[in-house]
């Protein structure tokens, strides 16, 4: 069994492509917000809160992607050799992607309190 390195990197490309279309909507909407003035906070906090939400977001992706990566292919070296690790190999592949997932709430926090 051998690893696709093309679609390993189609993976890649798509999760940090996506890791950065959420970084800028989330730029985008939170300069809007801040001009519409619909806060009761300064413009100034909303732009910085949107923009500590955006890189929250981004960078958490960006680090699962990358743990993923290198977590997924020593897995699939592993099931290669003992099929049997399936189990184990799924929890460690869920551990990684838990940053991101740690990432978004974290943005989601930040984005309640400026709201």
């Amino acid at each position: 069994m051998t690893v696709n390195k093309a679609a390993a990197s189609i993976a890649a490309f798509l999760t940090i492509f996506t890791a950065v279309l959420a970084t800028a909507v989330l730029l985008v909407s939170g300069t809007t917000l801040a001009a519409e003035g619909t806060s009761a906070l300064a413009p100034e906090v909303v732009s910085w809160g949107m923009m500590a939400a955006a890189i929250a977001a981004g960078l958490s992706a960006v680090g699962a992607a990358y743990a993923v990566a290198h977590v997924g292919s020593a897995a699939v070296g592993a099931l290669a050799e003992k099929p049997e690790l399936l189990g184990r190999v799924l929890i460690l592949v869920g551990l990684a992607e838990g940053i991101a997932i740690y990432g978004l709430i974290v943005a989601i926090l930040i984005l309640n309190r400026i709201a």
